[in-house]
């Protein structure tokens, strides 16, 4: 099969089904994308990335690092590391040195290789990865201050291993390792990178702030714009423009008045597409024999970087910080490689075979089995040990509810009852002072807030419900935590206004989430039946009291809320659904009395 047409489209579809797989399984997608290029490359024969693309593949794996780069950048916000950038440079700077150093020796001394090769290999494997950091991440949940610290570590680091890679190739190819080129070198790529940088990034955010750029062509400028600087960037200084588009990405992130929701949510996309294709693509370039003649020095080397190497960089840049024991260690246990190490060696290690340097050969398989082997090893064990160190953050299943009149207070109460963690958001005082007398858990505030982002744990909840009489307010609490916590999570009281004229209707988008409690249950009626005496209480069912017991005893004086069933998941009552509660079950309901005259 030699059709391009139908390899490309080949590499997209297994992507996808990679993608799919490894989000079922909660594994790092980075495993099966791998394995996949292994099949279809070195093991098949169906694909080489080199016969594909020829000599425009480095340069599309180059465009396509730097995207990656840029849109983890944007994700990094400086109130995210606040207390902890000690920490986060450290393992940027000396944890670095530390890793490249140990990574060098044991390469030169368990893989008998020059120098030269030993020094390049360890610069390479000191990155890790914000494509194989976030996903492992969402599985892990680690505790909000390990789960920064190593985001914020796994974007940064890349373009700092990329460049000390760089600074080492420099050195091997200058005549006799001239230490004055190496030093030109790294200041032309540190001065360009930074300038470069900070110039592209300041320039955006102005731009975007005053909208001189309509709003149907931002992403694309921003895309074009950001490639454009880390092609300049690169003619310049070679690779600098890892370090470019970095800069650049942090500063549009932490602008004040400019609003990159919509860029990231592209650069997510787009992201997504290229890694999965890269993964795959440069896997299929290994060659297997390659890896198999590294023999058991191999194993020893990966050992060596994952259980020396990193936890003495970790403690060693933990010096002066507030960080337990514990925590260290787990983040000790975490520093899994991605693409700009697959990237990266597969660059130099062309570079070098071509100008005739011995040994060279052995950096792709050694970087690509040290990516295998981090990934495979802590996607496995990663959670379980968060766990046994007890710095899991708790599983998020917890209900914020915005509004806190007296029907949420009720419902609030129950819930922590029955043993979930719940939470009220209002902008009222009156009823924030009245949920803190009953011990409930507050936030004052507009829960879209900076401030709340920072101080609400939203790593806690998994189900909002809008119970406020705020209208304006309400839709746009309802599409925030939607797309902070996804589809089928956020829901609504109805307001019956799709029962009005057309032009006083609201979205039929919006109007799908309004089915909270069933068909017509407003803010007003659950309002006048907690004034009239209606109360919340939670009913077990047996086998001697079964749902329909339950239906005859309190009949339409019942408004079920919440479902609890044996495997203690909680289902939210909503107007579409249709639940049939078995023995074992909880019903969290609202009772309202004989006499109340509601209907």
């Amino acid at each position: 099969m030699n059709d391009p047409l139908v390899l490309l489209v080949m590499v997209g579809l297994l992507s996808i089904a990679c993608q799919f797989f490894a989000y079922k399984v909660k594994l790092p997608a980075i495993l099966p994308l791998l394995i996949v290029g292994i099949l279809i490359g070195p093991v098949f024969g169906a694909l080489n990335a080199d016969d594909l693309f020829g000599e425009l593949l480095f340069p599309i794996v180059s465009l396509s690092v730097a995207i990656i780069l840029f849109e983890g950048a944007l994700t990094l916000k400086k109130d995210d590391i606040a207390g902890h950038g000690k920490m986060v440079r450290n393992l940027c700077s000396v944890g670095v040195v530390v890793t490249w150093l140990i990574a060098a020796f044991a390469a030169h001394y368990l893989l008998s290789v020059s120098w030269s090769i030993a020094f390049l290999f360890g610069a390479i494997v000191t990155v890790t990865g914000p494509t194989v950091i976030v996903p492992m991440l969402r599985s892990v949940r680690p505790n909000h201050k390990v789960a920064n610290i190593l985001r914020w570590e796994g974007i940064v680091i890349d373009p700092v291993g990329a460049l000390l890679a760089v600074l080492v190739f420099e050195f091997i190819v200058s005549a006799q390792g001239a230490l004055s080129h190496t030093f030109y070198a790294f200041g032309i790529t540190l001065l360009t990178g930074l300038g470069f940088g900070a110039a592209a990034g300041i320039g955006l955010g102005i731009s975007l702030k005053n909208n001189w750029i309509p709003q149907y062509l931002v992403n694309t400028a921003v895309l074009t714009v950001i490639l454009g600087v880390f092609a300049a960037s690169n003619v310049i200084a070679h690779e600098s423009g890892l370090l470019t588009v970095t800069v650049a990405g942090i500063i549009l992130a932490n602008m004040k008045g400019v609003n990159i929701e919509g860029i990231l949510e592209f650069k997510e996309t787009l992201s997504v597409l290229l890694i999965s294709g890269l993964f795959i693509l440069l896997a299929t370039r290994l060659d297997l024999n390659a890896i198999a003649q590294l023999g058991w020095a191999a194993a020893f080397v990966i050992l060596a970087i994952m259980y020396i190497a990193r936890p003495i960089s970790v403690f060693i840049s933990s010096w002066g910080t507030s960080l337990t024991l514990k925590e260290l260690a787990l983040i000790s246990w975490i520093a899994p490689r991605g693409i700009v190490a697959a990237a990266v060696s597969a660059l130099f290690a062309l570079k070098l075979e071509e100008q005739g340097f011995p040994q060279s050969e052995i950096i792709v398989p050694m970087v690509f089995l040290v990516i295998i082997t981090t990934v495979v090893v802590q996607s496995l064990t990663a959670k379980l040990v968060a766990k046994l160190l007890g710095v899991r953050a708790p599983i998020p299943n917890g209900f914020l509810l915005f509004g806190g009149n007296r029907f949420s207070q009720l419902l609030a109460k129950e819930l922590q009852e029955q043993g979930i963690y719940t939470c009220i958001a209002d902008t009222n005082w009156n009823a924030i002072s009245d949920c803190r007398m009953q011990d409930i858990p507050v936030y004052f505030g507009n829960p879209m807030s900076e401030h709340a982002s920072l101080h609400l744990e939203l790593n806690r909840f998994g189900n909002v419900l809008i119970l406020s009489p705020y209208r304006q307010l309400n839709p746009l609490v309802s599409f925030h935590f939607e797309d902070a916590l996804g589809k089928g999570k956020v829901w609504g009281l109805s307001n019956n206004e799709q029962l009005s004229r057309p032009s006083h209707k609201v979205s039929s988008h919006y109007a799908n989430k309004l089915t909270l409690f069933g068909e017509g249950i407003t803010y007003a009626y659950l309002a006048s039946a907690v004034a009239k005496g209606a109360t919340v209480k939670t009913t077990r069912l047996t086998d001697a009291f079964r749902f329909e017991d339950y239906q005859e005893t309190y009949g339409e004086r019942a408004i079920p809320l919440v479902y609890i069933d044996t495997h203690n998941v909680f289902h939210v009552v909503l107007a579409n659904n249709d639940f049939e509660p078995a023995a074992g079950w909880r019903l969290i309901s609202l009772i309202t009395p004989k006499d109340s005259g509601l209907p």
